[in-house]
C-alpha cells in the first residue's frame, strides 16, 4: 500500500508554516493516541503515520528533500548516497528523537526526569502591591513615608523550616525526596506531584506549632519608603525582597509601591510642566501692572503684565516647573491669564465706563470693531 502524502496526513497545505505543522500534529496526535482510543485497532497505525509525517516535515532539510523527491527523499542517505545504504528509515515508525514528540504533546509532564532531590520544591514568594498618596509639594521635594504591610513572613520559631524545636525533616520515602512520582501509561511515562509530601520531597516529623509546618506566618511590619523628587501620579517604586516570604527556602517576592499625587488648587500638571491659571481685574489687563504667582516650591514670583493683556494669554517661566525624575532638570511653569469682568457696578462706575466706551471705542477695541464691520458687510452684501 502506497504511503499517504505527509501533508495530507497532517491536513495542511504544502506551503504551511512550521507553526501550522506543529499545531496540526499536536491536535492529531492527541486525538489519535492509542491510550485515548482503547479498542480501536487502527489508532496505533494512525498515530505512527502522524508521527512519521511530523518527524519528516518539522526538520527543514528533511522537508526540503521530501518536497523535491517525495518519500524516497526521506530514506537514510538521501538520493545521493547510492542504493539503500545506511539502513532503515530515518522518519518511519517511532524513529527519530521521540522525546521531542513527548515534549510537544505533554510539555513538562512527559518523559522528563524529576529534578535533583537536593533541589526541593522551592517557590518564590508572592509580589505585593501598596499605594501611597502624596501632595504636589512632596512630589517636588521628595519625601519619606511609612507603610504597614500585613504579609507572610518567615516563622521566627522554626526559622522557616516548618519543624518544631528538636524535630527535623526526613526524606519522603514515597518519592525518594524528588517531590514527584512517575508512572507508565501505555507508551508514556507520566510524572506527578507526590501526594504524600505534596511535592516538598520531605516529611516533617513534628510540625512547628506557630506555622503548622508551613515555615511562614502572617505578620505586620513597618517599612520606610523613600519617594524621590519628580514622581508623578502612577509612578511605581520597586522594593526588592520586601514581598511575601518564599516557600521551602525560596526567595521573597517584591513590593511594588504605586504613587498617587493629589490634585493641587493652583497647578495643573503635564509631566514636568505646570499650568497655573491666574485671575486679574480688567483694569490691570488694560493698563498693565505687576502680579504675584505661586511656584511649586512654596514660594512666589512677580511677573509683569503688559498693557492690553488679553484673556488666556500665557507667560512661560522657564525652570519653574516640576523636577524631571532621576535628573537635575526642571520643567516650566506656564501662567495663563484670566481677565475677570466685574459683575456688580454702581451707577457711577457704569457711567464712567459708558463715557469711556463712547470716547475711545474706535481706538481701544480694534478686533471687536473689525468684526462688526465685517458682519455689516456680510448682511448688506
Amino acid at each position: 500500500m502506497a504511503k499517504r502524502d505527509y501533508y495530507d496526513v497532517l491536513g495542511v497545505q504544502k506551503n504551511a508554516s512550521d507553526a501550522e505543522i506543529k499545531k496540526a500534529f499536536r491536535n492529531l496526535a492527541k486525538e489519535n493516541h492509542p491510550d485515548s482510543n482503547r479498542g480501536d485497532e487502527g489508532a496505533e497505525t494512525r498515530f505512527k503515520e502522524i508521527n512519521e509525517a511530523y518527524e519528516n516535515l518539522k526538520d527543514p532539510q528533511t522537508r526540503a528533500a521530501y518536497d523535491q523527491f517525495g518519500h524516497a527523499g526521506t530514506q537514510a542517505g538521501g538520493m545521493g548516497s547510492g542504493g539503500f545504504g545506511g539502513g532503515g528509515f530515518s522518519g518511519s515508525g517511532f524513529g527519530g528523537n521521540f522525546s521531542d514528540i513527548f515534549e510537544d504533546l505533554f510539555g513538562d509532564f512527559a518523559g522528563r526526569s524529576s529534578q535533583n532531590s537536593n533541589q526541593k520544591r522551592q517557590s518564590r514568594g508572592s509580589d505585593l502591591r501598596a499605594e501611597i498618596r502624596i501632595d504636589l509639594k512632596d512630589a517636588y521635594f521628595g519625601a519619606t513615608r511609612e507603610l504597614v504591610i500585613n504579609s507572610l513572613a518567615i516563622c521566627d520559631d522554626c526559622d522557616g523550616t516548618g519543624a518544631a524545636s528538636g524535630s527535623g525533616r526526613s526524606t519522603c520515602q514515597h518519592c525518594g525526596g524528588s517531590g514527584s512520582v512517575r508512572s507508565t501509561q501505555g507508551f508514556f511515562t507520566v510524572e506527578r506531584t507526590c501526594s504524600v509530601c505534596n511535592g516538598k520531597g520531605y516529611i516533617i516529623e513534628s510540625p512547628c506549632g506557630s506555622c503548622s509546618g508551613s515555615g511562614r506566618v502572617r505578620k505586620k511590619r513597618k517599612l520606610s519608603v523613600n519617594i524621590p523628587r519628580g514622581v508623578d501620579d502612577g509612578t511605581r517604586i520597586r522594593l526588592g525582597g520586601e514581598g511575601e516570604a518564599g516557600e521551602n527556602g525560596g526567595p521573597s517576592g517584591d513590593l511594588y509601591v504605586f504613587i498617587s499625587v493629589n490634585d493641587n488648587e493652583f497647578f495643573k500638571r503635564s509631566d514636568a510642566d505646570l499650568l497655573s491659571e491666574v485671575p486679574i481685574d480688567f483694569v490691570t489687563a488694560a493698563l498693565g501692572g505687576q502680579i504675584e504667582v505661586p511656584t511649586p516650591d512654596g514660594k512666589k514670583i512677580r511677573i509683569s503684565i503688559p498693557e492690553g493683556c488679553q484673556n488666556n494669554r500665557q507667560f512661560r517661566l522657564k525652570g519653574k516647573g516640576m523636577p524631571v525624575l532621576q535628573t537635575n532638570r526642571l520643567g516650566d511653569l506656564y501662567v495663563e491669564i484670566r481677565v475677570e469682568v466685574p459683575t456688580k457696578l454702581n451707577d457711577k462706575q457704569k457711567n464712567i465706563l459708558k463715557e469711556f466706551s463712547e470716547i475711545n471705542k474706535k481706538n481701544t477695541s480694534p478686533e471687536a470693531n473689525g468684526y462688526l464691520d465685517n458682519l455689516k458687510r456680510f448682511f448688506t452684501g
